[in-house]
């Protein structure tokens, strides 16, 4: 990992970009460093995505977390995905049409990017875990839903997940939800537009954890309300501080 670029943000974050290997990607640590680790999530587009981003970084900053971002494989500046295009392409296809969204355009949208993202992930716990401004427990807080769920089932040092419920679901990351045991706090968007609240609910039901909470907000996709932060902070505080069990 290579650090590009750092700033001092107003509130005391520092926020450095870095490159791992060609992957690009961001972290903020409070000045209260070292600090338990958040790895946040998104759909793709850090450029894009940059602001919000920014806003949750800062916030969990606030209470004493670092955060941390990478690229996801197929958006940004990453070389395109032909095959995800063609998936995206025919999801648009069938919402527009109002026909059920099937299981194999679900597959070939989702699948490919977790196997490729998983490895990434894993390897920006193995850069950014030794760095003297980290310390004690990480949490996954975001989505690609099903990038959480596969890194919450294959990565012993994640140890409690915030995951936003926004994404469709193929049915082999349900069957593998079964095999989460850590803390979950799930956020869903109840009139989320395009998404399929059932299998939302079908994800959550099927998760293997014993402690598992659903918060659930009338709005769409981006409607996620400000509170939902400060609980969401609270959940990992419990799960990732020094005294947590």
């Amino acid at each position: 990992m290579e650090f590009t670029a750092e700033q001092h943000l107003d509130d005391g974050v520092l926020e450095r970009r870095f490159t791992l290997g060609d992957i690009p990607g961001i972290l903020w640590t409070p000045a209260s460093a070292p600090a338990p680790l958040l790895l946040l999530g998104h759909p793709g587009g850090l450029h894009r995505m940059y602001p919000r981003l920014a806003g949750r970084a800062r916030h969990a900053a606030a209470e004493g977390f670092a955060a941390a971002t990478i690229e996801l494989p197929g958006s940004g500046d990453r070389p395109a995905s032909a095959v995800a295009e063609q998936a995206r392409a025919d999801l648009r296809r069938a919402l527009a049409a109002g026909e059920p969204v099937s299981d194999d355009i679900v597959d070939r949208l989702i699948l490919p990017l977790v196997e490729d993202a998983t490895p990434e992930w894993r390897a920006l716990l193995d850069a950014l875990l030794p760095l003297p401004e980290i310390a004690g427990r990480v949490g996954f807080a975001g989505g690609v839903i099903s990038l959480g769920v596969r890194l919450a089932v294959v990565e012993p040092r994640i140890s409690a997940a915030l995951l936003f419920a926004g994404s469709f679901v193929p049915r082999t990351i349900i069957e593998q939800a079964r095999q989460v045991t850590i803390p979950l706090h799930v956020l869903l968007q109840w009139d989320d537009q395009g998404n399929d609240r059932q299998m939302a609910l079908d994800l959550f039901d099927a998760f293997g954890s014993t402690e598992k909470t659903l918060h659930a907000n009338m709005g769409g996709h981006t409607g996620v309300p400000r509170f939902e932060g400060d609980a969401g902070n609270r959940f990992f505080a419990r799960h990732l501080s020094a005294t947590a069990t």
